[in-house]
Formats: structure tokens, sequence, C-alpha cells
């Protein structure tokens, strides 16, 4: 499997997103937002995903140079207009406009209507970090899952992350999705032509599959859970669907505008866009915040100590993502040679070579 120094990956990626229109310093935070996947090990959406941003982009579905602005607020609360632009670009900016009201009054609270896949849920909760303060993400996302005992795909897999700093330990920063897997492992399945666990999607007629095409041939994936808590799952995930979307006023459910290739968007919406939704809050206007993270190291140190199995350990959420994100900025990131040639393609098309 090939290897790329992370900021040949950079600068790749920023040179596509500008010859698609985007303003400089826009390209540079899309890049820097989608390449956060391929440093934390999340390959299923990092570079890999450039070439349907493209996609989505010729086909008039992205506004490469948005003007995103707020449509309602309060001193804690606001709705965000995306414009119809990367999410990679709302996503961080709506984050801020959270940031900038918990800095003012303690917590802020962002819906986002109108904007587009915008990545890892995790690189926009973990922007509360530096400010000291605990952030939350979500988003909703392609129709392709189904929910407990349906046929029907009526949800997305609808990520939450959680970014919670600490003092001498590393953060804690939960990212993950409210489906068994992410439809993005499926895409790695089948550039790979392997199968996948049961559990992760079920068939056209709902029975469990480990087909990497099942959804593609018309199954679902599933909700966090399986066979006997798919329904705990189909909750979180319907959580999201609505602090996302249908408080912001993007589409929900089955009316999401798809990412994915194999679906094509609803003829009639009930909103604009796809949805998201952030949190940020001031540790401060809980207790101060050195005694709040003094308590949190001791949290995550008793975690960590915890007597685990034999050759295993307990890990903090965010320990994996840390430790791949270290090695690959020194040794260079893995790309599936499906995926090499999926940008050498992009890069031919708009003039940029990889």
């Amino acid at each position: 499997m090939p290897t790329f120094p992370y900021q040949q990956l950079f600068s790749f990626t920023e040179r596509v997103f500008l010859a698609l229109g985007c303003p400089p310093d826009d390209a540079t935070l899309a890049t820097e937002t989608l390449l956060s996947a391929d440093l934390r090990g999340v390959d299923s959406h990092g570079v890999a995903r450039l070439s349907g941003y493209v996609r989505l982009w010729e086909a008039g579905r992205i506004n490469a140079r948005p003007r995103v602005g707020i449509a309602h607020e309060t001193p804690s609360t606001a709705t965000v207009d995306g414009d119809g632009g990367l999410g990679l670009v709302v996503g961080p900016k709506a984050m801020r406009i959270a940031l900038a009201k918990a800095e003012q009054v303690g917590s802020g609270w962002v819906a986002v209507k109108n904007s587009n896949h915008f990545g890892i849920a995790g690189y926009h909760a973990m922007l509360a970090l530096a400010q000291d303060m605990i952030g939350l993400a979500m988003t909703n996302a392609s129709p392709l899952v189904a929910p407990t005992y349906s046929l029907e795909r009526l949800l997305g897999t609808n990520p939450i992350a959680v970014a919670v700093p600490a003092g001498e330990q590393p953060d804690f920063v939960l990212d993950m999705a409210t489906t068994t897997a992410a439809n993005g492992k499926l895409e790695i399945a089948q550039r790979k032509h392997l199968p996948i666990p049961e559990g992760w999607a079920q068939d056209a007629q709902g029975q469990p599959s480990t087909d990497a095409n099942a959804v593609k041939n018309g199954g679902a994936l599933q909700p966090l859970g399986g066979a006997t808590g798919s329904h705990k799952g189909y909750g979180l995930g319907a959580v999201v669907d609505i602090f996302s979307a249908v408080l912001s006023g993007a589409n929900y459910g089955p009316w999401v505008p798809p990412f994915v290739a194999f679906l094509q968007p609803s003829a009639n919406p009930v909103g604009a866009g796809l949805g998201h939704f952030f949190g940020a809050m001031r540790v401060d206007a809980f207790r101060p915040t050195a005694e709040f993270k003094a308590h949190m190291d001791n949290w995550i140190t008793t975690f960590r100590q915890a007597q685990a199995v034999p050759g295993k350990q307990v890990l903090i959420p965010g320990d994996p993502e840390r430790a791949t994100a270290a090695h690959r900025l020194l040794e260079g990131i893995p790309l599936l040679e499906a995926v090499v040639t999926d940008l050498e393609s992009v890069g031919a098309k708009l003039g940029v070579q990889l």
C-alpha cells in the first residue's frame, strides 16, 4: 500500500479545492478538515471522499463560494445558513460561532441548514479544546440506515462527537457513528473485495448480510446495538437527525441529500440541504477550569489503569486516533491503490498533479 506524506496530500487536496473555485482561506480550511480524518485513521472520511465532493460540485450541488451567515440567533443560540457550501467549511465556521457565544454567556448552540457532508465529527468538536471548552458536534447524513424492524432506509449514520479537555492527560475525544459501522467502512471493503462482518448491514429482505455491496443492492446499514439492541442506535440516530435538521430547517430522514453516488436527491425536499448541530460549553461556567482538569486527569487515569482481560488494555476515547495521528505525521498516510487511482483521476480532470 503506497504511503504519502501529509504535506503532499495537503498540497494536492488544497489545489483541488482551489480548482473548484473555493477562496484560498476556504480551500485551506476544507483541506485541514478533510485530512484530519486521514491523520486520525478514519480513512473512510478523508481523501478517499475527495472525488465525492468534486462529483457533487459538478452536479451543481455544492457552492464553492458560500456566504455562510446567521439566519436567526439569541445570545446563546443560532441557526446558520451554509448557502450550499462545503460542509468542510460550513462546519468549522458554525462551530466558531458556538464558541464565540459560549465565551460570552457560558454555552453556545448552533443548528445548521443548507450544508453538505462535513467530514469527521470529531474535528469540529475538538475545536473547543484550545479554549478550555467542551465541544459537541453531530450531523445527519445520506439515508442508508433502516430503523429497527424497517426495510426502508430512513436515517443516516448520523455521528456524534464530544471533546473534553483534560490537564496532564490527553483530552477525551469520542467520535462515533450511531450505526454499527459507517458506510465508508463498506466502501473500503468494496475496494478490497472483502466481506463485511455480520451486524453491519442487512439485505433488501431485511436479513443480515456480509456482502459489502448489500446497501447498494437495496439493503441498509443497521443501527448500533446489533440484533438485541438496535433500538438504542436507532434512537441516537433519530436524536441527531432532529437536532441537526428538524431544528435547523434542513432536510431530515429520507429527504437528506445523499453524498453517495448510488442515491439521488429527493424531488420534494422538506428543508434546505443537509444539517449539523454544534455545541460549546465553557468549563469555568460550571466549576474552576484547573479543578475540572485535575478531576478529568483522575478519571482518565482510573479508567486507563483498569484491570483488563489478558492481552488487552482499557483505552480512553481518542487514544487510538491520537496514536495514529502521531505515527502518520512522521511516517506518512497509507492509501489503497484504488484511492490513489481515484485521486489521480480527479487531478487529471482539474489539472492538479498528485
